[in-house]
């Protein structure tokens, strides 16, 4: 086989993977091996615990939408929340879990250790790690699955 032929086959299986509910594709002759693979898309979004806590207007919280949170109880009288707060350190996309159907690296009632990874947030493509700077027992998860956060926007309050 040379080159053009080459080329015009792994352009037919890359028309093919993204026509076909496909995820790979993997060819091996005599003379070639060729594995294209696809990420599947992300499952929507699924509701975790509601936020109990809304940050107070002004600052670097100020660009953190009250509306997405969906609050259903009231922050403590003086405003601050008990406990200690992870908070988002870039803007992205808030994950719960490694990958679609896998379980959430942490939920309500978790324990877990400084540097423990507590979930994802992507930006630009990228999947960061964001690890717990404390050790503690997860009392809230304050943002959903596959919604954006904004940096220094609180993500968890440990107890």
């Amino acid at each position: 086989m040379n080159k053009k032929e080459l080329l015009e086959t792994v352009e037919a299986l890359s028309q093919q993977i993204n026509n076909a509910r496909l995820d790979e594709i993997e060819v091996e002759t005599d003379e070639f091996r060729i594995k294209l693979s696809k990420r599947p898309p992300m499952p929507p979004a699924v509701p975790m615990a509601a936020p109990a806590f809304l940050p107070a207007s002004g600052g670097a919280d100020a660009a953190y939408d009250e509306n997405e949170t969906n609050s259903a109880t009231a922050a403590p009288s003086d405003g601050t929340p008990k406990g200690k707060i992870i908070k988002s350190p870039i803007i992205g996309t808030f994950y719960a879990a490694a990958a679609p159907g896998k379980p959430a690296f942490v939920s309500v009632g978790s324990k877990i250790k400084k540097g423990s990874v507590v979930c994802i947030v992507e930006s630009m493509k990228l999947m960061n790690e964001i690890t717990s700077e404390f050790d503690g027992t997860v009392a809230e998860i304050y943002v959903n699955d596959a919604q954006s956060v904004e940096y220094d926007q609180p993500l968890f309050r440990l107890e």
